[in-house]
């Protein structure tokens, strides 16, 4: 079955290679994807511990607009959610200089917080993206540097709720330690899938009816998040809330919670909104 799937995805991505601005010669070979399964420590008895966490990965798409190579990594991305499934959460940043504002008749997807993230990864051009918070790279090599994140242990679990009534957004994160002392910030967005409206092509065209999925939306708790710190079989909630915003689609909503440090991101939950009469 993974074989199967190997073959799809590196024949989907040599197609999408053939026209980067930012890579002047593409003739990269991709390592065969093989998703393994998350190992914990054995007992007396050999069986696997129920402490046994898996990782999830976070990429950051920095995309915009007017950028007519950034299908090409929308591209990659769903090809990675094909292979890999929710074990990858990606999030389309509309900021940068070719992120579009909108106007009285288009609707337009940057933020305000998509530039501050923009201008303080010192980004160049579009489409880039972070792979768990390391240093910015091209899409052609989104596919390797997932796969290496994934086969590193998790050192704590996170899960939540999200509840939307009344207008608000009420968010749950639920955390537990599993291997040592993570110290660094619980961040924690809001996203939207399904907003049609504009982007460039990579033939120049507008297409007026493109699908943006995994749009970020807003940071719930701050552009930096919350300082946060959990030890080892410790277990930790934090509550806040979200506003909705009237353009916001209240039925194709999601959050985004992740811890990070310098050493970047240590793991990631992406958690469905719940919809209360």
């Amino acid at each position: 079955m993974w074989k199967h799937y190997t073959y799809i995805i590196i024949s989907s991505i040599c197609l999408m290679l053939t026209a980067c601005d930012h890579i002047a010669e593409v003739d990269r070979i991709y390592d065969p994807l093989v998703k393994e399964e998350p190992k914990g420590e054995n007992d007396e008895s050999g069986n696997e511990t129920e402490e046994s966490t898996k990782r999830v990965v976070l990429l950051e798409d920095f995309t915009g607009q007017r950028c007519t190579n950034c299908p090409k990594a929308t591209n990659v991305i769903d090809v990675l959610h094909e292979v890999f499934g929710d074990d990858v959460v990606a999030v389309g940043i509309h900021g940068g200089p070719l992120a579009f504002a909108g106007n009285a008749r288009t609707v337009g997807l940057k933020t305000d917080t998509g530039d501050e993230y923009y201008n303080h990864w010192n980004l160049e051009y579009q489409p880039v993206g972070l792979v768990d918070r390391h240093a910015p790279i091209d899409y052609p090599e989104w596919t390797t540097a997932v796969k290496e994140e994934l086969a590193k242990p998790a050192p704590l679990r996170l899960d939540g709720t999200a509840v939307l009534a009344d207008g608000v957004i009420t968010i749950q994160i639920n955390a537990k330690g599993t291997d040592g002392t993570v110290t660094g910030k619980l961040q924690v967005w809001v996203l939207e899938d399904g907003i049609q409206t504009l982007q460039l092509m990579p033939d120049g065209k507008p297409n007026q009816q493109y699908t943006h999925n995994h749009v970020f939306r807003a940071a719930v708790n701050g552009a930096w998040g919350e300082d946060f710190s959990i030890e080892e079989a410790k277990s930790e909630q934090r509550s806040m809330t979200q506003t909705l915003e009237p353009n916001w689609n209240r039925e194709h909503l999601s959050i985004v919670a992740f811890v990070y440090n310098d050493s970047g991101v240590q793991q990631v939950a992406k958690i469905n909104v719940e919809q209360q009469p």
